[in-house]
């Protein structure tokens, strides 16, 4: 019996600590800051696809945009970092932030790594995942004032009732169908918006361009 109640009340105290709410995401530095114009750094490439950061780069704007803050354009970024020698990544987001800041004038910096991009073959599936994280940084302080991270896949909902021989035929084909349309770089662009789109809940808070939501 003794055993019977410890066991009722080791499954009472992971319920609590299951359905326990999330710590809400802490914006003080990012309300303190106000930024209203992002420099989007190139991306660093944790990844074995070599499109990886330019791909997912280049789909971040939009998200930014439509959050209300002013965009560098991501060429031209880049072309004033060639033109100053450097082109790596990880070299780039090495650059003082108060050099950042007296070059291009911008409020905040986004830092990027990609940490999945691409498509896997898995004996009886095959899926398309990437994934990033990302981090604000104001220039003019210095101090990091939002992160978070973000996924997508071609397999979110899917239903694997089905054979073993439909789903290695539908891995084969889903494989071939990636390589020859670039499926990862749809799936970068789903998560780019949720890594980058306004919201509450650790998400980036919306700018003063932002659209106010009438009631």
């Amino acid at each position: 019996m003794k055993k019977l109640f410890a066991f009722i009340a080791l499954l009472a105290v992971m319920t609590l600590t299951g359905c326990a709410k999330k710590a809400p995401y802490d914006y003080s530095a990012f309300r303190a800051s106000k930024p209203a114009s992002i420099l989007v750094l190139p991306a660093q490439n944790s990844t074995p696809d070599v499109n990886a950061a330019h791909s997912f780069v280049s789909l971040v704007t939009q998200p930014l945009a439509e959050s209300g803050y002013y965009v560098f354009p991501v060429a031209v970024v880049e072309e004033t970092f060639k033109q100053n020698g450097l082109t790596n990544a990880a070299d780039i987001q090495n650059v003082p932030t108060q050099k950042l800041h007296a070059i291009f004038n911008a409020d905040a910096a986004l830092y990027i790594d990609i940490t999945d991009y691409g498509t896997k073959y898995m004996v009886v599936d095959s899926t398309t995942l990437v994934s990033a994280t990302a981090r604000l940084v104001d220039l003019r302080s210095g101090k990091q004032i939002w992160s978070g991270l973000a996924a997508a896949s071609d397999n979110e909902g899917n239903n694997n009732n089905q054979s073993l021989l439909g789903m290695l035929v539908g891995a084969a084909i889903n494989q071939i169908a990636s390589n020859v349309t670039d499926k990862a770089h749809d799936i970068a662009a789903i998560t780019s918006a949720r890594l980058l789109t306004a919201g509450d809940d650790g998400a980036i808070l919306p700018g003063p361009r932002a659209k106010a939501v009438k009631p």
